[in-house]
């Protein structure tokens, strides 16, 4: 496996025991507009959570932070180099995405993309492209604990053939194929028509120079869930920063 959730037990140690005490927040239009100003406030309340998260003695390898926002479409329609589906007549995407983060070695990489893809083709699905997902870790001066275990991260285009199924439906088609497609290795952030997670082993303030797409005025939602992790006596890793798929929760609450 590319990533190990949790490690085993040792000596006295037994994970089974860790907790963690994080911090969330919610920015949302309760009118359902979507705009950047949401994502933007979003970033801005995950700052402000900054002392809910923590990092070890390297202060720029953070525990973890990340943001749960509506899948972009109007960015990923002028970004990717293929055409994506148009909705279906209720207005649901008839696509979902998501970020997968696969092997940093180029062989191997190749080689979980394409295992990943049969999985997709195997579960009835069709998958449209890749994007090589922007990062800058230079920019957000990640530190070398981060990097010395970050992914590499690439996101995922699917649709069902001749794109006639969209939003919760579409998701319940997709779930099976991210599911089998972890076992190998991959994980997935989030993989949906729905919403879309960006996060990793990040403080609060490098997540949005990290990742150049949350600063895009062409990345727009109307909800931005935002999440910083404190590890407690867990150990940091770019998959069990939250948000997770569908929620961020506050540990002390676990």
């Amino acid at each position: 496996m590319l990533f190990s959730a949790l490690p085993e037990p040792q000596g006295l140690y037994d994970p089974d025991n860790e907790a963690d005490s994080c911090g969330v927040a919610m920015v949302t239009d309760i009118q359902g507009r979507r705009s950047h100003s949401i994502v933007s406030d979003g970033l801005i309340a995950l700052e402000h959570l900054e002392h809910r998260g923590a990092a070890g003695a390297e202060p720029n390898s953070g525990d973890g932070a990340g943001i749960l926002i509506q899948l972009p479409v109007e960015l990923r329609r002028e970004v990717v180099e293929f055409d994506l589906p148009a909705p279906d007549a209720e207005g649901c995407n008839t696509f979902a995405a998501g970020i997968c983060y696969l092997p940093q070695d180029p062989v191997a990489r190749s080689v979980a993309r394409e295992s990943v893809e049969a999985i997709a083709v195997e579960e009835g699905l069709e998958v449209l492209g890749w994007r090589e997902v922007p990062v800058d870790p230079d920019g957000a001066e990640v530190g070398v604990t981060a990097l010395g275990c970050m992914p590499h991260m690439a996101q995922l285009f699917v649709a069902v053939p001749e794109h006639k199924l969209g939003g919760v439906d579409l998701d319940r088609r997709v779930y099976p194929m991210r599911k089998r497609a972890e076992r190998t290795g991959v994980y997935f952030p989030s993989l949906s028509s729905r919403t879309m997670v960006y996060k990793g082993m990040l403080t609060t303030m490098q997540l949005p120079q990290y990742f150049p797409d949350l600063r895009d005025e062409r990345c727009v939602s109307a909800i931005a869930i935002v999440h910083s992790r404190f590890s407690t006596n867990t150990f940091p890793s770019w998959p069990l920063a939250h948000p997770f798929r569908f929620v961020a929760h506050n540990g002390e609450l676990t």
